[in-house]
């Protein structure tokens, strides 16, 4: 996990992601996941570039299934934008940044 990056789990997805007075960028992700590697730096850049107008948080998909299921998410790696309390944008497989940000700048303050 990046330094701006906090770790999303069952138990605080409540509270810290939806329960949010900023948008959060959730990336559902596994250990074993090659894709999920490779979109990892593009997520802790996001929450460097993008600190005081996104909370970036990591959600381990193979220990907090209940998450993946209450959001449909059937593939890995999957970003959500949550706002307000709301799913606003997914982004599901690899993208390079410039896609990511085109799909979750709109939603930023």
């Amino acid at each position: 996990m990046g330094s701006k990056t906090f770790e999303v789990t069952e138990s605080n997805f409540d509270s810290d992601v939806l329960g949010s007075d900023q948008p959060v960028l959730v990336d559902f992700w596994a250990t074993w996941c090659g894709p999920c590697k490779m979109i990892a730096p593009i997520v802790d850049e996001i929450a460097d570039e993008y600190e005081g107008q996104v909370k970036v948080g990591k959600l381990d998909a193979d220990e907090h299934q209940d998450v993946m299921m209450r959001y449909n998410v059937m593939g890995i790696p999957t970003l959500i934008l949550f706002k307000n309390g709301q799913p606003a944008a997914r982004i599901t497989g690899f993208r390079p940044k410039e896609q990511i940000m085109k799909e979750i700048k709109p939603h930023l303050g």
